[in-house]
């Protein structure tokens, strides 16, 4: 059985449950309070962070790993691809994603203002970048929901709670956003604490 310590508002640990959810599998949440942390998270990851996943004897952390392992371990249905070339490219993908994105997300839950609004431009103008690929497909990777979906879903999800407004340029985004949020799993996955970021 697996065991996700995972932040119910946690971008990182939503991507882990929406991919334990998308694979159909058994296995435990266990919510951490992310203002007070339990002894034991540090033990199992020196930096201190959700989400952790912990199998038998093996404990990983850092999302992206944490999901890779999960795909692997159980194949469907397969969310990274299974062509090398493609794998590679997909994981190009998601370091990109945690540079142009993701960095950004610190300074907007706990930056200063001037920060925060800096932060709110870099994401607006990244997302807006990829935007035009959804006029010609469904997700990230073609017309099948792939780990790159699983990726950026939580941070499409938290937008009007950071309070970022997306271009007009843009509306391909956020209909790929919907469909994303339409999933079952993605669903399922959800907090109270998230549910209520959006109205």
């Amino acid at each position: 059985m697996m065991t996700l310590y995972s932040g119910n508002t946690c971008p990182y640990s939503q991507r882990c449950r929406i991919v334990l959810f998308e694979k159909g599998m058994d296995f435990e949440v266990i919510d951490v309070d992310l203002q007070n942390k339990p002894e034991d998270l540090a033990l199992m990851n020196p930096y201190n962070r959700v989400p952790v996943l912990v199998e038998r004897d093996l404990v990983l952390y850092e999302a992206n790993i944490i999901n890779e392992y999960i795909d692997e371990r159980f194949p469907h249905p397969q969310l990274m691809p299974a062509d090398p070339v493609m794998r590679a490219r997909a994981r190009l993908f998601l370091f990109t994603f945690e540079q142009d994105l993701f960095s950004h997300v610190n300074a907007i839950e706990h930056g200063s203002k001037s920060a925060a609004d800096k932060a709110r431009i870099m994401v607006r103008d990244n997302l807006t970048q990829i935007a035009p690929i959804f006029a010609k497909q469904k997700f990230m990777l073609n017309d099948e929901f792939s780990m790159l979906d699983v990726a950026i879903a939580p941070l499409l999800w938290r937008l009007e709670h950071y309070d970022i407004q997306l271009p007009k340029q843009a509306v391909n985004l956020l209909k790929y956003a919907e469909r994303l949020f339409s999933r079952p799993a993605f669903i399922d996955a959800l907090t109270p604490n998230e549910k209520a970021m959006r109205k």
